[in-house]
C-alpha cells in the first residue's frame, strides 16, 4: 500500500490557508455550548473546504488593502471578486496579470499562484469577462510506507471562468460568471486502497454593484455598495465516492462598500471594506451520534447538498449565533493616488481566532506609465500564526489599451 507522505501534506498545508490549531479536547458545558476543557475558551471550529485556492486573493492592489475588492473601482481584476462591476469601468478593454509565490517562508521556489483576467466592454451597457486562475505545488516525491521511490508528481490546480455583467440602470448593475474548477493533488496514486484522482467541478458567481455620485462639500465623490455570492456549484471528491462524501467547495457570501474621493484636481483617495462569509456547513463538535444520527459513518453536516449548506450555514453553528458571527471575516483597506500615476496603499485583514486566526496587515504600491500600470503589495503578519503569503510580495501588470490606442 502506498501512502503520500510530502506531497499530501504540503498540498493540504497550502490548499487549507489556515493555521493548524494545538491539540485540545472540546466539551459541552451546561449551556449547551462547546469549550476547551478546563477553560471558557470557545472551541475552535475552522471551515474547511475543498479547492480553497479559489478564495485567495492574487491580484496585488487588492491584496496591499487588506484582501478588500468587492466594491473596489472596476479594472480587469473585477472578475476575481464581483463580475457586475466590469460594466462601469472607464475603459473599453482591459487585461492583467498576476503571480503569487507561496510558501516561500519554507524555501520553495516552484510553488506559486498565477493568473490572468481580462474583460471587453460591449457598448456602455454589457461586459464580458474572462479568467484564468492557475495554482502550482511544485515538484513532489512519493514514497510508500517504507519510505521508498515511488515516483514524481507535479499537483496543481486552475480555474477557468467567463463572465458577463448589464447595466440595469445608469447606478445597478448586475453580473453572473460561470467557471470550471480542475484541481490534480496525486493522481494515479493509491491510499488506503483507493486510487487518487482527479477532481473537478463547475460554480457560478452571480453579483450586484450599485454606485453613485454624490458631492461633499466642493468635492467629487463615489459612493459603491455591492454583493458577490460565489463559487455555487457541485461538491468535488479525489476517490470514487458517492455524492454525500464528496467535499464541498468554498461558496462564500461577500458584501463591500467603498468611498472615492477626488482631493483636489491631483489626489484621490479611496475607504473600503468586505465582510465576507462561507456558505458552508459547520463542522459538529457533538459525539459521533450526535454529528451522525444515521449511523452511516458520515456525518449529517457533510451529507447536505450545495444549496441545502448555504443554507444550512447561517444557523448550524454549534455554538449558537455568536459563533455564527465569529464566521464573519473583515477586510479593511485604503488607497490614495497622486495624479493617477503613482498610489500607496494599506489594510488589515481580521478573522476570528476559533476560525483560522488570520490576522494581518497589508502594504501596497501602484505605478502607472503609459500603456502600463504595476502594482505590488506585501503581507505583514500581526499574530505568531504562520501564514503562507508571509512576508511575500505579489505583484500584478495592468495593460491601458486605451492609452495605446491615444499614442
Amino acid at each position: 500500500m502506498k501512502k503520500l507522505l510530502l506531497g499530501l501534506t504540503l498540498a493540504f498545508w497550502a490548499f487549507a490557508y489556515t493555521p493548524l490549531q494545538a491539540q485540545y479536547v472540546c466539551v459541552q458545558k451546561e449551556d449547551g455550548k462547546y469549550y476547551i476543557a478546563g477553560t471558557q475558551t470557545p472551541c475552535p471550529n475552522v471551515i474547511i473546504t475543498a479547492v480553497p485556492f479559489l478564495r485567495i486573493v492574487t491580484d496585488a492592489r487588492s491584496g496591499g488593502m487588506g484582501d478588500a475588492g468587492i466594491a473596489l473601482s472596476p479594472d480587469a481584476d473585477a472578475v476575481n471578486y464581483n463580475d457586475s462591476k466590469l460594466v462601469f469601468a472607464d475603459k473599453e478593454l482591459g487585461l492583467s496579470a498576476s503571480y503569487t509565490p507561496w510558501l516561500r517562508a519554507l524555501g520553495l521556489t516552484d510553488v506559486y499562484l498565477a493568473q490572468l483576467n481580462g474583460y471587453y466592454k460591449v457598448g456602455n451597457m454589457q461586459a464580458v469577462g474572462l479568467q484564468l486562475k492557475y495554482f502550482s505545488l511544485g515538484g513532489i516525491d512519493y514514497r510508500d510506507l517504507n519510505g521508498q521511490d515511488i515516483g514524481q508528481g507535479k499537483p496543481n490546480e486552475f480555474t477557468v471562468k467567463a463572465s458577463y455583467a448589464r447595466k440595469l440602470s445608469e447606478n445597478l448593475s448586475a453580473g453572473i460568471g460561470a467557471k470550471f474548477v480542475y484541481s490534480n493533488l496525486a493522481a494515479g496514486q493509491t491510499v488506503n486502497g483507493q486510487l487518487i484522482t482527479i477532481g473537478t467541478a463547475g460554480a457560478v458567481d452571480i453579483s450586484a454593484t450599485y454606485q453613485s455620485e454624490i458631492k461633499v462639500g466642493e468635492k467629487e465623490s463615489m459612493l459603491r455598495a455591492a454583493l458577490a455570492i460565489t463559487n455555487i456549484g457541485s461538491k468535488i471528491t479525489y476517490v470514487n465516492a458517492a455524492n454525500n462524501e464528496r467535499d464541498f467547495i468554498p461558496t462564500n457570501l461577500g458584501l463591500g462598500a467603498a468611498w472615492e474621493v477626488q482631493l483636489d484636481d491631483y489626489n484621490k483617495l479611496t475607504l473600503t471594506t468586505d465582510i465576507n462569509k462561507l456558505l458552508v456547513p459547520t463542522p459538529c463538535l457533538g459525539t459521533e451520534s450526535e454529528c451522525d444520527p444515521n449511523g452511516n459513518g458520515i456525518p449529517e453536516w457533510r451529507e447536505q447538498s450545495p444549496i441545502q449548506g448555504i443554507f444550512s450555514s447561517f444557523s448550524d453553528a454549534p455554538n449558537g449565533f455568536s459563533e455564527e458571527l465569529r464566521e464573519l471575516s473583515y477586510s479593511i483597506g485604503a488607497e490614495y493616488w497622486y495624479d493617477e500615476q503613482f498610489a500607496l496603499r494599506a489594510g488589515f485583514y481580521s478573522e476570528n481566532q476559533t476560525k483560522g486566526a488570520r490576522n494581518f496587515l497589508t502594504l501596497g504600491l501602484g505605478l502607472k506609465y503609459n500603456v502600463f500600470g504595476l502594482n505590488f503589495s506585501y503581507l505583514v503578519p500581526t499574530t505568531n500564526e504562520r501564514n503562507p503569503l508571509d512576508n511575500t510580495i505579489r505583484f500584478s501588470l495592468l495593460f491601458d489599451f486605451a492609452a495605446l490606442t491615444e499614442e
